[in-house]
């Protein structure tokens, strides 16, 4: 009798001692699962947050490029902008530097007998370019320089001229202004563009009262070249 109650006590001893290793190892494996699930959602996470960070920076550095670049040009368009206006400019000035060095001679005239051409006035084609304006219109220099010839005479290069002037300026070139009543400059005296030199008239060889325009290359009768073209080249508006 006392051993069959010993052999039931030892049995359900190692059941109680089954079942709490069972229960143990429940309990680990409910809890290595939960671990197992903490650290891959933490992971997960961790993942997650990387992948936004990494585009938050590509998306910032596309960005700054952008900007960078609109502002490359900005400073490219406004400096373009910059370079045309001073070619404006510079073009402007050019021009009216050009159009300043050289002037028309007399003021309110209609131009009459042209260069080369024929008529009974002249000994062979016409060598300047006429200007029809009243005696006594103030006639100006045409161009900077230095009275190389003045007087009677055509200034030396006959009667023909009447009073006459020449001037002589750079490169070569001379002008000539003739049939005037009146000189008012000498030779060697220094000049300015637009300076008054004389008066107009009708001496010499002349129809009516007009002034005598020449453009040469040397102060002397027979080298001259148009004028009206001349002047047009060089901005003056006939």
């Amino acid at each position: 009798m006392f051993e069959r109650v010993t052999s039931h006590s030892s049995r359900a001893s190692r059941i109680r001692t089954r079942a709490a290793v069972l229960a143990a190892g429940l309990g680990a494996s409910v809890a290595l699962g939960a671990g197992v699930a903490a650290a891959a959602d933490t992971t997960a996470a961790s993942g997650a947050a990387s992948a936004v960070q990494a585009q938050a920076a590509a998306q910032a550095k596309a960005a700054k490029t952008q900007a960078a670049q609109a502002e490359k040009a900005a400073v490219a368009k406004k400096a373009a902008a910059a370079k045309a206006v001073q070619a404006k400019n510079a073009a402007k000035k050019a021009a009216a530097k050009k159009q300043a060095s050289w002037v028309s001679p007399v003021k309110n005239y209609k131009l009459s007998a042209s260069f080369a051409q024929n008529g009974g006035m002249w000994a062979s084609k016409h060598s300047g370019q006429d200007y029809a304006v009243p005696t006594g219109t103030p006639v100006v220099a045409a161009h900077g320089g230095t009275v190389v010839k003045a007087g009677g005479n055509g200034a030396g290069d006959g009667p023909a001229y009447g009073n006459a002037v020449v001037i002589k300026h750079g490169n070569k070139t001379y002008s000539q202004y003739a049939h005037l009543s009146s000189v008012n400059v000498k030779v060697g005296q220094v000049v300015k563009t637009g300076q008054k030199i004389a008066l107009s008239g009708n001496t010499g060889n002349s129809s009516g009262p007009h002034l005598h325009f020449e453009i040469r290359t040397t102060p002397n009768y027979g080298t001259a070249v148009d004028p009206a073209k001349f002047l047009r080249a060089n901005g003056v508006n006939l």
